[in-house]
C-alpha cells in the first residue's frame, strides 16, 4: 500500500574537501543510512555530463508515492525552464537514506521533513557522523495528522484508554515516533498495533482497530485511501482537549497546526482540531555550488504558474509565500537560496543564511 506521501541540488562557493579520513565516516554514514540505494539506473554522479548541463539529483521516498509522483513533475518543469541544468527524479527509502545520500555524495538536493531536521540538529545518533552543513532550498508540502475512529464512544483523545487498539501509522514509519509521542500527552496506555493506510477501514470493521490515523496534504487534499476508509465505516475524527493541544504547542519536538477536517466527505468530525503535523522542506548541502541552487530556484520559480500542470499538488507554489512555509529552526538557508527569496521579497529577518 502506498504510503501517506501517495505519502515513508561558475560557482561563487567554494566546495569542501573531504580529508581521508572524512571519506571513510562518509562512506560508513552512506551504508549505516541506506544513502546509495537508489532502486532506479541513475547518475554516476553530479556535474557537467559532458552537455554544458549541471546534473541535480533528487530524492524523496519510493515509486508508489505522491512525493516521488510531484518530484518528477518539478523535474520536469526545471528541466523545461533551463538549459543550464539537468534534473533527476529519482526513488528513496525515505529521510534516512536520503541524509545518507548527501552524506556519501550520491545526490544534491533531497527531501526531509522537520523531526528528522531536529534530529540531524541536535546531533541524534546516527546523524552525530554527518560530515557536512545542513541547508534548506524550499518548503516541499506539509502532511497534518489527526486520528480516526469508527467507534461512537471515542470522543476526544482523551477517551483512548489501556483496552484500546490504535495504530498511529504502522510501526517502522518515520512518522510514528512523532504520532506516538503526541499520543502520550492525551493519554496514559493504550495496545499498540500496527495496520496500513489502507488497511485501517477493513480493520475497524473486523474490530481490530479501534483508533487510526488520516492526513490531509498540504492541509486541503484527501488521500484516496483515507476517501476508501470514509467510505467502508462510519468515520469520525477525534477532538483534541485544549491541555493536549498546548502540551504539543509547547514541544519542541512537534509542530502542531489547525487542520479543518470538515472538508473530509462522509465523516463526522469536529471542525478544527490542532494536528501534530510533518513539514517536507528540500535540503542541500552547504557546500553545493552557489549557482546550482540559484539557477535551480530561477527555473522553477519562472514555471511557477504551470507547475500544478506537471502535478496537482506542485500549484502550491504559485503563492511566493509557500517557498518559505514552515522551515526548520535554526537551520539556514543555502547561500544562493537566501538570495534568491531576498529578491522576490520572502525572506524574514527570522531566517538564517549559511556561510559562504
Amino acid at each position: 500500500m502506498a504510503n501517506p506521501s501517495g505519502d515513508s541540488h561558475g560557482c561563487r562557493s567554494r566546495r569542501s574537501i573531504l580529508a581521508a579520513t572524512g571519506v571513510g565516516t562518509a562512506s560508513a554514514l552512506a551504508g549505516c543510512l541506506g544513502g546509495d540505494s537508489n532502486g532506479e539506473g541513475s547518475d554516476d554522479g553530479s556535474g557537467d555530463g559532458g552537455s554544458g548541463e549541471t546534473t541535480v539529483r533528487m530524492r524523496t521516498s519510493t515509486a508508489s508515492t505522491t512525493a516521488y509522483a510531484a518530484n518528477q513533475g518539478l523535474a520536469s518543469a526545471v528541466n523545461d525552464g533551463t538549459d543550464e541544468l539537468f534534473v533527476e527524479a529519482q526513488t528513496s527509502q525515505g529521510t534516512e537514506a536520503n541524509l545518507g545520500a548527501l552524506n556519501g555524495g550520491d545526490a544534491e538536493m533531497v527531501y526531509i521533513q522537520n523531526w528528522s531536521a531536529y534530529e540531524v540538529r541536535e546531533g541524534v545518533e546516527p546523524f552525530d557522523q554527518l560530515d557536512f552543513e545542513m541547508t534548506q532550498v524550499f518548503h516541499f508540502y506539509d502532511l497534518p495528522w489527526f486520528f480516526i475512529t469508527d467507534d461512537a464512544d471515542l470522543e476526544t483523545l482523551s477517551d483512548i484508554g489501556d483496552g484500546t487498539t490504535v495504530s498511529p501509522t504502522p510501526s517502522g514509519s518515520g512518522t510514528a515516533p512523532a504520532l506516538e509521542r503526541a499520543l502520550g500527552y492525551a493519554t496514559d496506555g493504550y495496545e499498540r498495533v500496527s495496520t496500513g493506510y489502507g488497511e485501517q477501514g477493513n480493520a475497524m470493521n473486523e474490530n481490530q482497530l479501534d483508533v487510526g490515523v488520516g492526513t490531509l496534504m498540504n492541509f486541503a487534499i484527501t488521500p484516496s485511501w483515507l476517501q476508501e476508509i470514509a467510505s467502508s465505516v462510519d468515520l469520525r475524527v477525534l477532538d483534541v482537549d485544549d491541555s493536549t493541544a498546548q502540551a504539543w504547542e509547547d514541544d519542541e519536538r512537534l509542530l502542531s497546526q489547525p487542520t479543518d477536517v470538515g472538508q473530509i466527505e462522509n465523516a463526522t468530525t469536529p471542525g478544527e482540531v490542532p494536528a501534530p503535523t510533518f513539514s517536507y522542506n528540500f535540503i542541500c548541502r552547504g557546500d553545493l555550488e552557489y549557482d546550482t541552487v540559484y539557477t535551480f530556484l530561477e527555473a522553477m520559480y519562472e514555471q511557477r504558474s504551470s507547475l500544478s500542470e506537471y502535478h496537482g499538488i506542485l500549484g502550491t507554489f504559485e503563492d511566493d509565500a509557500f517557498w518559505v512555509q514552515n522551515v526548520y529552526e535554526n537551520v539556514p538557508f543555502h547561500p544562493a537560496a537566501a538570495d534568491f527569496y531576498e529578491e522576490i521579497g520572502v525572506w524574514s529577518d527570522d531566517f538564517d543564511r549559511a556561510d559562504e
